[in-house]
């Protein structure tokens, strides 16, 4: 007997018994389609915090003033003017493992083209800003350290703002107006999409630092005092994070002269590590999740066990005919080793179908990202196949040693 007669022969059995085998297959179904769904969700939620850290910039740290105290009352971080562009020129000089620290003012204006306005972010920034962010040009080129050296009334526009203003015309090269301030469009800026906190991250315009402060956010940041709301300072390797982070601190509180017991007059944020984080414990309970869904594959694949020891004793006098007439061991251990891998299969399938569809309904409903690559249902399906080849061993072993003459005299 042939491995597709074997094949033949098991299906037949199967098929005589469909009910029966439908609800074998339940529990592998319920089990697959919940490994699929937590793999799926887990996943995509993992992947939404990457790209977050993505369009963030990659190793970036960002320091921001500290509160003022009004009484007892702190304000807030960022009412009082306590960085200045010194201080972003000292961090990039005295600590090795700094690539750029931009330092950045950001306020909100009316910017005009044509019979067209739109309300948006206005930052004022250096060219190192770019680089600290990751960010290039899609269309045009990004001014130069000489634009903000003179003051030079130009502008780089996110993908929103650029849209919002200028619709389906090229921006480069044209005139706009912030307030009453007349800018030359010199580039746009690729999409970056939402920030962690849904902010949209392409709404702004982009101008050079001293242009900000001398046109444009002046009274807000006293034009006679170098002060900035940012400074984004981009670290050589995330290894190097934690000490960087550490080494601004200490540079810091020396240069702002503050005596050891002093709260920082600063905030040091690690954006990355936040994420990374949230990244862990998505994919902890991801595989939390799928530990517990798999629980339903071991229950599938007792079931398996079940139906099969209680298929042998039905099927005692046919086994023994078989062996009768010629049948070996193995071919009696193949026949019922494929019928359990069969019912794992088909119940690995239908799992597939089942977890594929609730997790497109879980993000339709939750708004959450899934993640589906063809390495999950490939392991899906070598999972069911495994669990089918375990626990159908036993069985179709038991029915293999089988006395002929027994067999045959069983009623």
């Amino acid at each position: 007997m042939n491995y597709w007669q074997s094949v033949h022969i098991a299906l037949r059995a199967l098929k005589v018994n469909a009910l029966r085998s439908a609800l074998t297959m339940l529990g592998i179904i319920i089990g697959v389609g919940a490994v699929i769904t937590m793999i799926a969700v887990g996943s995509g939620g993992q992947a939404q915090v990457n790209e977050r850290i993505r369009s963030l910039g990659a190793n970036l740290l960002i320091v921001t003033p500290g509160a003022q105290i009004d009484g007892r009352a702190r304000l807030g971080a960022g009412t009082r003017h306590t960085l200045i562009e010194d201080d972003a020129k000292a961090i990039a000089s005295e600590i090795s493992s700094i690539v750029v620290a931009a330092p950045a003012v950001i306020g909100n204006a009316q910017v005009i083209y044509g019979n067209r306005n739109w309300s948006t972010s206005i930052s004022g920034v250096v060219p190192d800003h770019l680089v600290a962010r990751d960010w290039r040009p899609r269309l045009g080129a990004a001014f130069t350290l000489t634009d903000v050296d003179s003051a030079s009334k130009v502008a780089l526009l996110g993908a929103t703002a650029a849209e919002k203003l200028f619709e389906d015309e090229d921006p480069v090269g044209k005139l706009m107006r912030i307030g009453t301030v007349p800018f030359l469009v010199v580039g746009v800026l690729e999409a970056k999409g939402q920030s962690a906190s849904g902010r949209d991250q392409d709404d702004f315009v982009m101008i050079p630092l001293t242009t900000a402060k001398m046109r444009v956010l002046g009274g807000k940041h006293e034009v006679s005092r170098p002060a900035v709301d940012y400074i984004y300072v981009k670290v050589d390797g995330a290894s190097a994070m934690d000490t960087a982070e550490q080494q601004i601190a200490a540079l810091l509180r020396q240069r702002h002269r503050q005596s050891p017991d002093a709260p920082d007059d600063f905030q040091v944020r690690n954006l990355t590590s936040i994420f990374t984080a949230s990244a862990d414990a998505t994919r902890t309970l991801g595989m939390l999740l799928a530990a517990v869904a798999s629980v339903s594959l071991v229950v599938g694949g007792i079931s398996i066990m079940n139906i099969l020891l209680v298929s042998i004793t039905e099927r005692t006098r046919e086994i023994g005919v078989r062996m009768a007439v010629g049948a070996r061991p193995s071919h009696i251990r193949n026949q019922f080793l494929i019928e359990a891998v069969t019912l794992a299969l088909l119940g690995g399938i239908g799992g597939i179908i089942c977890g594929v569809a609730a997790a497109v309904a879980f993000a339709w409903v939750a708004g959450w990202p899934i993640l589906i690559t063809p390495a999950t249902i490939v392991l899906a399906v070598g999972f069911s196949a495994a669990v089918g080849i375990f626990f159908g061993f036993y069985p179709a072993h038991k029915a293999s040693k089988l006395d002929p003459i027994e067999a045959l005299r069983f009623e």
